[in-house]
């Protein structure tokens, strides 16, 4: 009778055990996921993300801009910046778009910069969450898509310079992909900066370099935070929207970096249909390729749109 009253109690302490860790599990994922898509301001009390802004101007590198504010509906907008090639004669437009936590001021006047020296004229965008436009959430590229969409028409709309170029930064690479294959942008050509090839991969590559286990939590931090924004965020995989991209496109990566792997950006390149280059950084992890390798990244991109142009 003892032994069995001691079975029953183990038994007892163990399913304990399981639902306190179920409990931990899903609060600490459902928190996590509301950290990473919520931006904060200095003084909120709500946790999040600090909300990127627009310390630095396109001024402060000596580059002529026009700020503009695109609506969407009645209560929301994207802020942009758009820099003119003057005095040269402008070979195009670019659009360039930020990497997650990331906004035209911090991560995109370097890009921009760069195109400007190749006769480009630039339009950087803020994602809604971000810099000067509305709202403080991030979707990590599934309502960012609706961004892009929304800007592209806005440079159809504004006559601006043809050939149009994309250009994006992480998230800002995996929003072109998607609103390419869902939202019907139609570009002249793209160029991918260290987009993630799943979701649910680069949740886990981020869980493990904070040694947790990846399995339950990034599992359960995907759920969570497709519960909160409304979306299937185990659908949500750049190499699929790959799948569905015609436009001529160049790809660039960091060998080192930390979150996607050299072969998950090959997966990309070969589900893209259209003319394609991967260019690999030797030296470069998760960073903005234009600041560690300047000279390789414009003549990557001034030969990938030489080539294209020609051949169109």
């Amino acid at each position: 009778m003892q032994s069995l009253n001691r079975i029953k109690l183990r038994r007892k302490r163990l399913c304990q055990f399981v639902l306190t860790a179920f409990c931990v599990f899903n609060v600490l994922s459902f928190a996590g996921a509301y950290v990473l898509t919520h931006f904060s301001s200095p003084n909120a009390w709500i946790l999040g993300l600090p909300r990127p802004t627009s310390a630095k101007l396109p001024t402060d590198i000596g580059l002529a801009y026009t700020t503009q504010r695109i609506p969407i509906g009645q209560a929301e907008w994207l802020e942009i910046w758009f820099m003119p090639a003057q005095p040269l004669e402008s070979k195009g437009t670019v659009l360039l778009f930020p990497g997650n936590a990331g906004s035209k001021a911090k991560q995109l006047l370097a890009p921009a910069q760069a195109f400007h020296r190749l006769g480009y004229d630039a339009l950087l965008v803020d994602f809604r969450g971000v810099g000067g436009s509305s709202g403080n959430t991030t979707t990590l590229g599934v309502r960012e898509a609706k961004d892009v969409a929304v800007a592209a028409s806005y440079a159809q709309r504004s006559n601006l310079k043809r050939p149009i170029v994309l250009y994006g930064v992480s998230v800002g690479s995996v929003a072109i992909l998607k609103a390419i294959a869902h939202e019907n942008v139609n570009p002249d050509a793209a160029i991918l900066e260290l987009p993630f090839a799943r979701l649910l991969d680069t949740v886990r590559s981020r869980v493990r370099a904070v040694r947790l286990p990846k399995f339950p939590i990034a599992e359960l931090v995907v759920f969570w935070g497709s519960i909160q924004h409304g979306f299937n965020g185990f659908t949500h995989n750049p190499v699929t929207y790959a799948s569905r991209v015609k436009c001529p496109t160049l790809l660039l990566h960091g060998k080192l970096d930390q979150w996607t792997t050299e072969a998950e950006i090959k997966q990309i390149l070969q589900n893209l249909r259209g003319f394609k280059q991967l260019i690999i950084f030797p030296h470069a992890g998760h960073d903005l390729l234009v600041t560690v390798d300047r000279e390789q990244w414009a003549r990557s991109v001034n030969q990938f749109l030489k080539q294209i142009w020609r051949v169109n």
